[in-house]
This record gives structure tokens, sequence and C-alpha cells, in this order.
């Protein structure tokens, strides 16, 4: 397995400055957000397209992320709800295909599906979900109720277009104790590297919602 080395105590302390020095000056709690740049990888090859889950050690400082989950199942209804998921019912696909705040919504989701109904969803859906790679995970042999509560720890790194040499996302809120983010940090530098190889590793940059980034790797 080709992994970097965890962030080193010389890069952890640098972190935990810049962490404090830009914590608590929003008046809501900021995201911890990574950006990791590529060099010499060809993401317009489809072999080579970053379409990664990434079940990090820590939550990213909320219970959940939004969640919303296609589902005439009652017992996939019920378990999804007990968890805080969105259910959305088959019967509801054709009027959401054209609700625009539903549809911004969905992109700032978790999204999963009864097996059963993706064909449905693909017809109605597909279009503007598939171009995005945002195509729901179909519930298949998963626990419903923790597949959703296991957002909270998930992220999902996507490649956004064909020649983006980078992906993006949040690992972390400020809040957190500096060694959950760190650790969340190595979690998810470490399964890209895997996936492109660490030579493939232009650098790493990680930032608070409002602040600068800092150069992580």
């Amino acid at each position: 397995m080709c992994r970097r080395d965890n962030m080193d105590k010389e890069t952890l302390d640098k972190f935990s400055v810049f962490i404090q020095e830009n914590k608590g000056k929003r008046k809501f709690n900021q995201s911890v957000e990574l950006a990791i740049n590529f060099t010499g990888y060809d993401t317009a090859k489809q072999d080579n397209r970053i379409n990664l889950e990434v079940k990090m050690p820590n939550t990213k400082g909320r219970v959940h992320n939004k969640v919303v989950v296609f589902a005439d199942d009652k017992a996939i209804v019920g378990k999804a709800e007990a968890a805080g998921a969105k259910i959305v019912p088959s019967a509801q696909l054709s009027s959401v295909a054209t609700d625009k705040a539903f549809l911004s919504e969905l992109l700032q989701s978790e999204i999963f599906a009864q097996p059963s109904l993706m064909p449905q969803i693909a017809r109605a859906l597909g279009q503007f979900l598939g171009p995005r790679n945002r195509m729901p995970r179909p519930l298949l042999g998963l626990d419903v109720q923790k597949a959703v509560e296991d957002t909270g720890r998930s992220v999902f790194l996507r490649s956004k277009g064909k020649y983006l040499p980078t992906v993006h996302c949040m690992v972390a809120t400020e809040n957190m104790d500096v060694n959950q983010i760190a650790a969340n940090i190595d979690e998810v530098v470490n399964a890209v590297v895997k996936k492109v190889g660490k030579e493939h590793i232009r650098s790493v940059y990680a930032k608070l919602t409002m602040s600068k980034p800092m150069k992580i790797m």
C-alpha cells in the first residue's frame, strides 16, 4: 500500500497554531476544508477519475451531513427517518425533478436510494445528477441507519471535471480537537495517495471557511 507518513510534529505544531489563530473569528462554526492538488495525473482518463468514499476516524464535527433517501419500503423509511434523513418517496420524483431548491439541496446532501427505485431515479434525475457524479448509492446489503449515521465521518472525493487536477472536501469544524482534525486529514490524504500515488501529489492545503490556506504537504 502506498501511503504518506502522517502529519509530522513540526507540521502538526504549525497547524495547531494556524487553527488557534483563525478560529472563533466568525459568528458561525467554520469548517476545516482540505484541497489536494495533483501533478502529472491525467484525470481525463476514466480509470484515473477520483471517486472515493473515505471513512475518517472522527466525525466532521456535526451529527451527520444532510442526507436524502429515496425510498418507499416502510422498513427503509423507518430506519432512515430514525437516523435523521429526509425521505423522498417515488411518487414525488417527477415533481422534485423540476424543483430548483430541492435540486440545489441534493448537491449539498449525501444521497441513498432503495435499490428497486434506481431505474426511476435515473429517468427522473439522471440528467441532473449523472454529469455531477451525484447519483444515489443503493442501499444494497447496508445497515440503513448505520449508513446514514456514518455520513458524519465520511467524505466523498470526486473529480469535478476531466481536466481539473484537484479535489476538495470538508474534514472537520474549527471547534474540534486539533489532533482529531489532523487524524481526519491524514486519513483522507492517505486514501488519495493510495489511489494516485505519492508522486502525483503536488500539494495539500487546509483552511477554515474564511481563512487563508496553510500548506500541509
